[in-house]
């Protein structure tokens, strides 16, 4: 089956004379973008159809003959068998005019009463988000259980927390791991919020004044899975905020997954050594044969720029444009489009390269030795002594800053060198044993090894639904 081709050009030109000119239909065409739409367009089509058919505003033999086409034409596309022609410029038209070979043009000109482009193309970009909101709810879902495996096997593994890229106070790897596993939670949040405000049909609302034909809206609704339908024209014909709200959705996901792929970068160099990535998700160079470099995460963290300019991309067309329906709206599909692919695989890519990851628990251990992390606690056993916090501050940063021109560590000062900075620390327990300092911080949202291990059972509860 081929679809044929116009001899002048299929650009809606009704009202006008001559030829498009080609340069027009080439400027003109998306059906290399919203071709990846068939499958809504058409279940638009079939909810429309049966419809017009139910409610007597054509006859309900024809209304039975558009939906049988339809189908026809769904599994054409489905095998491949559909010739893409800019000449027809988009999904639309090509559905159109197969479906006008099926069931003949007098049947399939039945199918756009009560319909214009504008609120068909908003259907079908909003069905789409709906199936784009499970999709990415599944990959997003999918790295979190990789972490939480993880965070699970590695849960008492001790290494530094950083602040500014400088070691702070001990964590446990488990602890960090699930930090992301909450990050892509809100992720999860952020596109079932935008699905239920996406999830209405704007079908009905014509060009931008609706019809004066008895469509029943709600009915097309309910046939699509949508949770209701729009309540004024314009808005329905000329609102791209859903996709905008699913673009920020992808952007703050891959700017998540960025900052995990960040640190994976990080802890891969031989200056922390703190992960060991599997082979499969690493490549060499092509001039150092030493060289294991982490490809994953370096294009994760990349293509979060690539998402984050489709939004601002989208903002910019939509800033400017006057009610209702403008052609620059055209230019709304592709970043969307290539903003769920790039979650898509990014999620499953770094879900694979952190389900098959090593963390060397000694190098982060070792980590520990050098610097100060437990200075905070020696502060707080202060305070837990009746100093206030402040001056407990202050003396332990004296504390801090003298032993390092003397270029020792506060864990190797003795009780008696402590205790010339204060007294309250004349029987003081370990307080620079950073598995203690863990184990103290023992309350809910914190790093103690009991604390993570209780987080990991919830987190497996959660995902497992």
């Amino acid at each position: 089956m081929a679809t044929k081709r116009s001899k002048a050009g299929a650009v809606s030109r009704a009202a006008l004379s001559g030829r498009a000119d080609p340069r027009l239909v080439s400027f003109n065409a998306s059906i290399d973008v919203d071709r990846h739409l068939w499958r809504e367009d058409i279940a638009g089509s079939v909810a429309h159809a049966e419809m017009l058919g139910a409610t007597g505003i054509i006859p309900e033999a024809d209304a039975k003959k558009l939906v049988k086409g339809l189908t026809r034409v769904a599994r054409e596309i489905e095998r491949g068998e559909m010739e893409w022609n800019e000449e027809l410029e988009d999904i639309h038209t090509h559905v159109e005019r197969r479906l006008g070979e099926i069931v003949g043009p007098k049947v399939a000109g039945r199918l756009h009463t009560a319909r214009s482009r504008n609120d068909q193309v908003a259907l079908d970009e909003r069905l789409f988000l709906v199936r784009a909101a499970h999709e990415a709810d599944l990959a997003i879902r999918a790295l979190q259980r990789a972490l939480v495996d993880q965070a699970e096997r590695y849960s008492g593994a001790i290494m530094p927390g950083y602040t500014h890229l400088q070691r702070a106070q001990p964590i446990t790897l488990g602890h960090h791991l699930l930090a992301y596993v909450e990050m892509f939670e809100r992720d999860r949040g952020r596109f079932a919020d935008a699905r239920r405000r996406a999830a209405v049909s704007p079908l009905g609302s014509g060009a931008l004044a609706a019809t004066s034909l008895p469509i029943d809206r709600q009915r097309v609704a309910d046939a699509l899975g949508l949770e209701g339908i729009t309540t004024n024209s314009l808005d329905g014909v000329s609102s791209r905020d859903a996709l905008l709200e699913f673009l920020a959705a992808y952007s703050i996901a891959q700017v998540h997954l960025s900052r995990l792929a960040e640190e994976v970068c990080l802890w891969a160099t031989e200056e922390f050594g703190f992960i060991d990535l599997d082979d499969a998700f690493c490549t060499g160079s092509s001039l150092m044969p030493q060289k294991k470099n982490p490809d994953v995460a370096e294009l994760a963290r990349g293509k979060a720029g690539r998402t984050i300019g489709h939004l601002v991309m989208l903002l910019t067309v939509v800033k400017g444009l006057p009610l209702a329906y403008n052609k620059d709206l055209q230019e709304d599909k592709e970043p969307v489009l290539d903003a769920h692919r790039t979650l898509l695989a990014s999620f499953d890519a770094v879900a694979g390269m952190m389900a098959t990851a090593r963390f060397r628990e000694d190098r982060m251990a070792a980590a520990l030795e050098r610097g100060e992390p437990c200075a905070t606690d020696a502060a707080e056993w202060l305070v837990s002594q009746g100093v206030p916090f402040r001056e407990a501050h202050e003396i332990v940063g004296r504390m801090a800053r003298e032993a390092r021109d003397a270029g020792r560590r506060l864990a190797e000062l003795s009780e008696a060198e402590l205790v010339r900075y204060h007294r309250a620390f004349a029987g003081a327990p370990a307080i620079f044993d950073p598995r203690r300092s863990l184990a103290a911080r023992d309350l809910p949202g914190g790093p103690a090894p009991r604390r993570v291990a209780a987080e990991v059972r919830r987190w497996k509860r959660l995902l497992a639904k």
